[in-house]
């Protein structure tokens, strides 16, 4: 029901808008049907060829979906079968205009409501926790660095679709880092071939190397098959090398960091920041399992005649120099192919160091995102504000990328040489260094390898059909249960394999999918592992530089954070009281301990522990060192995309919006306890964990004048 008055040089609108047939039963005014009455001026700047004056605005008194529609000379039928191209075609109305409507149709009001309000909307995982109803948000998300410039953002130049079989590779999946040579190196004669084609064999002949790196399997592999492409339509063979990480420089002398590390008394410091784990060595939690992908990828690539070599470069400044000798020192590279990683180190390696060394020895550099469905560069060419914008990006090309992978079968086409040495590579016969590799790692045991827990395909596929196929737990329950931390295994705990590449979730995708069972289960699972985890790649791809740090955070949040940084908190800890588990919230330090003694945190206990750190350290900058050093360290999916937009999201608003604005917490969305406990029974998580409760007490008998007062103070300011 509408009326349109003309009162001289203004329109009058007046809309009886319905509510949708889901809510007519409820009274209140919000929700009943209501009476928007709005005066909008005419104005030249909307004038459309016609002479028809239309204003249109998306917002409203009560529904956040109605639009007004002023018309001075034109009146505008609204009716269930009225649309926004039937308005823009009978009255002329610019394009660029979109109006939206209430209908009484239920369907389309719906998908209209998801659209328009989708900046308002939460998840129940999010807001399974905020504690209360007050907590309502006040600020849209608005992230001002969602176009950051930045390197990545620039135009990707694709491989050259000539360059394989159209049907078998889409090409829009590579990018190239050595523009000045986009082509593969020419073989000049016969004798360059090696193999049983009276070629001469051995490490010299021409070759196509892929570069492992962060996905580290021999199936369901788009980067390594993109190499095979090229190798089979040259007639030469294919080599897989893996550069392993170098350990860090040793540290500076103990008497140069001591003040800034310890209190007077040689405790930790509250105002300490803890060390970046990027300057440790691997942990041997984080190295044994990277050895053992290691060691199962070795053996697959010996059994199809593919020869993998593992390389140990001198530094961290000196990979790309170890690949490109490697290339083309040790072997006769026609073309590299490398695999996709959004990390700042990973970028370095590729980017700067071996495309510049590649180039100027005129061989060429091709990445293939082998770890997102959707190649980050396609999905976005921005970093995007949240999953409501990255979602339909990704849904538009979805089909094109999620299909089934080509058969791979090594280097049947040829026949490799044998192998030289330990660093060289043939048929089934490489004979590799494990003791070495491990030795060369320099590892630190004080974080050891939780039982149970294994590297490699074989691995992740027994938890996977588990997952698949339980009867109590698993993709049955996935939908429902997910976010209860006191059902583990619903999830699929395979974010450690899919994290160092054992594992592509495509593959996981496609057989969850051919199940055709469990819709709801299958449809939050997909939504998890593509948009969620595509949505990180996007974050870190796009943000290069400060993707760790305050910077990368919304205008908004940083300047509420900056803001509340020296508000007054209830408790406060350092890093190593918090590392330890030392607080007094049982819930918090069970989390923590599940952290430290499995290598795992669930889902939506890692919100709750994250956003507790920005609530008891002295700053949000310390909060994020902690939770970063604290994931980094101990989860075997730590140093990961998901890991920095997981603490970011809970510290410093990444793809969130702006809450109610609260002491210390700012505008940043605020989880309790009591939230915990309404969303699963806290003590029987709490009960799993020994030391948490016992913790919580000592903690707390402590601040009232036990042995850690000096530490913890009833309330003291950052």
């Amino acid at each position: 029901m509408h009326r349109i008055l003309h009162r001289g040089g203004t329109t009058i609108l007046l809309l009886a808008l319905l509510p949708p047939p889901h809510r007519r039963r409820s009274t209140t005014p919000s929700s009943s049907a209501a009476v928007v009455v709005a005066s909008l001026l005419v104005d030249s700047r909307f004038r459309s060829p016609s002479g028809t004056s239309v204003i249109a605005s998306s917002r409203s008194p009560s529904w956040s979906s109605s639009c007004f529609v002023a018309a001075p000379r034109r009146s505008v039928a609204f009716s269930p079968s009225f649309s926004s191209s039937s308005l823009s075609s009978s009255s002329r109305v610019p394009s660029r205009f979109v109006v939206r409507y209430a209908a009484h149709n239920r369907d389309r009001t719906e998908r209209r409501r998801r659209r328009a309000v989708s900046t308002t909307t939460t998840t129940a995982a999010d807001d399974a926790a905020t504690g209360g109803g007050d907590n309502r948000r006040r600020t849209m998300s608005s992230n001002d660095n969602a176009s950051t410039n930045s390197p990545s953002a620039a135009a990707v130049i694709h491989a050259d679709e000539t360059l394989v079989d159209g049907n078998a590779f889409d090409v829009t999946r590579t990018r190239l880092l050595t523009p000045r040579v986009p082509r593969p190196r020419e073989i000049r004669t016969t004798d360059d071939v090696g193999g049983g084609g009276g070629g001469r064999g051995g490490d010299d002949s021409p070759c196509v190397v892929y570069w492992m790196m962060r996905d580290v399997r021999s199936v369901d592999n788009w980067a390594l098959l993109f190499a095979w492409n090229l190798a089979v339509g040259r007639g030469v063979p294919l080599r897989v090398a893996y550069a392993l990480p170098p350990p860090p420089p040793p540290p500076p002398p103990p008497a140069e960091t001591a003040a800034a590390v310890d209190g007077e008394d040689g405790s930790s410091s509250s105002s300490s920041f803890p060390p970046n784990p990027q300057d440790m060595p691997m942990t041997s939690r984080h190295g044994t399992f990277l050895l053992e992908g290691l060691r199962a990828v070795s053996i697959e690539f010996a059994n199809i005649g593919v020869p993998f070599d593992v390389l140990r470069p001198k530094s961290r400044a000196s990979v790309g120099e170890s690949i490109s000798s490697y290339c083309i020192g040790a072997h006769v590279a026609l073309a590299v192919v490398c695999d996709m990683s959004p990390l700042r180190h990973h970028r370095d390696w590729t980017e700067i160091q071996a495309a510049r060394l590649l180039e100027d020895a005129g061989v060429p550099l091709y990445q293939v995102d082998a770890h997102n469905i959707v190649p980050v560069w396609i999905a976005s060419n921005k970093r995007e504000v949240g999953a409501r914008t990255l979602r339909p990006r990704i849904n538009s090309v979805f089909a094109r990328y999620c299909t089934r992978f080509p058969d791979f079968d090594g280097n049947a086409h040829v026949e490799v040489g044998s192998a030289k040495s330990d660093d060289g590579g043939g048929k089934g016969t490489v004979e590799h260094d494990w003791e070495g590799y491990e030795t060369y790692l320099n590892l630190d045991p004080s974080v050891g390898k939780v039982d149970g827990v294994e590297g490699g395909r074989n691995a992740a596929m027994e938890r996977f059909r588990e997952f698949c196929t339980s009867k109590q737990h698993g993709l049955r329950n996935f939908d429902t249960l997910r976010n209860d931390p006191n059902h583990p295994n619903v999830c699929s705990n395979l974010s450690p394999w899919i994290n160092a590449g054992h594992v592509a979730f495509q593959r996981l995708a496609l057989d969850v999918r051919a199940m055709k069972s469990h819709p709801n289960g299958t449809a939050s699972y997909i939504e998890e592992g593509v948009v969620r985890r595509e949505l990180s790649d996007n974050y870190v791809y796009y943000t290069p530089d400060v993707y760790d740090s305050l910077d990368a955070a919304a205008g908004w949040a940083r300047e509420s954070l900056e803001l509340h940084a020296s508000d007054v908190r209830e408790n406060l800890y350092s890093w190593r009281e918090l590392e330890a588990g030392m607080t007094h919230d049982d819930l918090w330090n069970a989390a923590q301990l599940q952290l430290v003694r499995e290598g795992k945190m669930h889902g939506f206990m890692r919100m709750y522990w994250a956003k507790k750190i920005l609530e008891w350290t002295i700053s949000p900058s310390y909060a994020l060192a902690s939770a970063q050093y604290f994931n980094d360290r101990y989860a075997y999916d730590g140093n990961d995309p998901n890991g920095y937009v997981g603490v970011g999201w809970s510290i410093m608003g990444i793809h969130d919006m702006g809450w109610k604005e609260r002491p210390v917490f700012g505008k940043i969305r605020y989880m309790n306890y009591a939230g915990c406990k309404r969303k699963f029974k806290v003590d029987q998580f709490v009960a799993r964990y020994r030391g948490a409760s016992e913790n919580a007490a000592r903690v707390t008998s402590g601040a009232k004048g036990g042995g850690i007062e000096k530490f913890l103070g009833k309330k003291r300011k950052a």
